[in-house]
């Protein structure tokens, strides 16, 4: 059993003792401190709060404790059921809470669950709130409310309409150009919330949908992480289909991964750079993504006569960093578009709407789009952590076997070799450090990652592989 307690949120599997995965009791104590905390920050007696859900197995039992935690606290409760994570980002302003919470693991399998935590922006609670939250949670001292002054909860099932209708009045978004290409889309929804959402949405662009795994019953057929080898039925779906298009996305809808006409993979690193394509061509400013994140973006970024800033990993950095240098669009290179005139948060739906209009404006395949941009591999591994293993430690001597070269010590540790660059940091979700490189080409990406984790290997001691 697995608990993993952040800043960014509480993550855990269902299931054992309590304490070590996400129990029952585990949420209560984690809601109790959360709720608390933001009742402070409101300072009402009576503040309100969004809650929902992806469509996981033990979502129920979670948003039933979560609901009951609330009311206990005083909070008028909105549950919007099985909602996006964007839906309830946007309910969370749109009803003028003062706190959300998403139950949601996002791309973790399905023993897995979550409590993303969201302050009256509808955004992810700052890094001291965080720990404000894990400080109270850990000291107990909660005070839930007398008997009349228990809170409410009401259901609203309308947000995921909003929430499309608010997309469609984007100026860059082009429904009628969309509609008039008569597209055809394969969508893979991993059996979760994006089964709902997401079909809408291309109904209301006058898409045609051919609907993969959209039953929303938290059962997912393969890996949720919308990852190449994850997707090889969504490539053959397509091709058999002859369709235009195929569309994954994860469990709660913050990652969109795209597949070509052809049955080739778009690349998850590549849908930010042409959502970014299409934005920047529209709006003044410049973009940002993650230390992570494909340099391709850079590149286009430059053909408008603008740059990309460099965040820390992790969503709330980017918005940080978005909001700093006021850019228009921003985001992750899994596939995490932000789109800042709508709302600080990575929303596969928006992003959907903005690829569909790009290719209805050019006119081309998606094959042709995605040869437009430059190719850039990332070599994508991770380490499991050992007990005992000083990571920090590892990371300061990586740094100084490579202080001649270019680096950034943001997020972990990135060091640039040219055109190539590599970067080494500890998992916010998972007990793993991450190590990410990328080349021209696969080949050399991988070469890139195996030099550098041998390294690793030789100051650390340790096996890694």
């Amino acid at each position: 059993m697995t608990l993993i307690r952040s800043i960014s949120g509480i993550r855990g599997t269902i299931g054992g003792a309590a304490g070590e995965g996400l129990s029952p009791l585990d949420v209560v104590r984690y809601t109790a401190a959360f709720g608390q905390l933001m009742k402070r920050s409101a300072g009402k007696a009576r503040p309100k709060a969004v809650i929902g859900r992806d469509a996981r197995p033990s979502g129920p039992m979670v948003a039933d404790l979560v609901r009951g935690t609330l009311v206990g606290l005083g909070y008028d409760v909105i549950d919007l059921g099985l909602a996006t994570t964007p839906t309830v980002e946007m309910a969370v302003a749109g009803e003028g809470a003062d706190a959300g919470i998403i139950l949601t693991a996002s791309h973790n399998p399905k023993q897995w669950n979550a409590l993303k935590l969201l302050n009256a922006k509808g955004e992810f609670i700052s890094a001291e709130q965080g720990a404000d939250m894990l400080r109270l949670a850990e000291s107990g001292a909660v005070e839930f409310a007398a008997v009349d002054e228990l809170g409410t909860v009401r259901t609203d099932s309308t947000w995921t309409k909003k929430h499309i209708d608010a997309i469609l009045a984007l100026d860059l978004v082009d429904a009628k150009a969309i509609a008039a290409r008569k597209y055809k889309v394969v969508l893979d929804a991993v059996n979760s919330v994006g089964g709902v959402a997401v079909p809408l949405l291309l109904e209301a662009l006058g898409v045609e949908t051919v609907e993969l795994f959209c039953e929303p019953n938290g059962q997912f057929p393969h890996n949720p992480e919308p990852l190449p080898e994850h997707l090889q039925d969504l490539c053959r779906a397509v091709e058999k289909n002859q369709a235009h298009l195929g569309i994954a996305v994860d469990p709660d809808v913050d990652r969109l991964a795209l597949v070509c006409e052809d049955g080739q993979l778009f690349g998850e690193e590549y849908t930010l750079v042409a959502c970014a394509d299409h934005v920047l061509a529209h709006r003044p400013g410049d973009t940002v993504s993650n230390l992570s994140s494909t340099r391709a973006l850079d590149d286009v970024a430059a053909r408008h006569g603008r740059q990309r800033h460099a965040s820390a990993v992790g969503e709330v950095n980017v918005v940080e960093l978005m909001k700093a240098v006021k850019a228009p669009i921003g985001g992750e290179g899994n596939g995490g578009v932000i789109l800042s005139e709508l709302h600080y948060g990575r929303d596969a739906l928006v992003g959907i709407a903005l690829i569909l209009t790009l290719l209805a404006k050019r006119g081309g395949k998606a094959s042709a789009l995605r040869r437009s941009y430059p190719d850039y591999f990332i070599s994508k591994n991770k380490i499991e952590l050992q007990p005992g293993m000083d990571v920090q430690a590892l990371v300061d001597a990586m740094r100084e076997r490579h202080r001649q070269q270019p680096h950034s010590t943001v997020d972990g540790l990135r060091i640039e070799f040219g055109k190539e660059w590599v970067h080494l940091r500890r998992s916010n979700t998972e007990p793993i450090v991450r190590i990410y490189a990328e080349s021209g080409s696969m080949a050399s990406a991988d070469a890139l990652a195996g030099r550098i984790m041998q390294e690793m290997r030789e100051l650390a001691g340790l096996a890694v592989g």
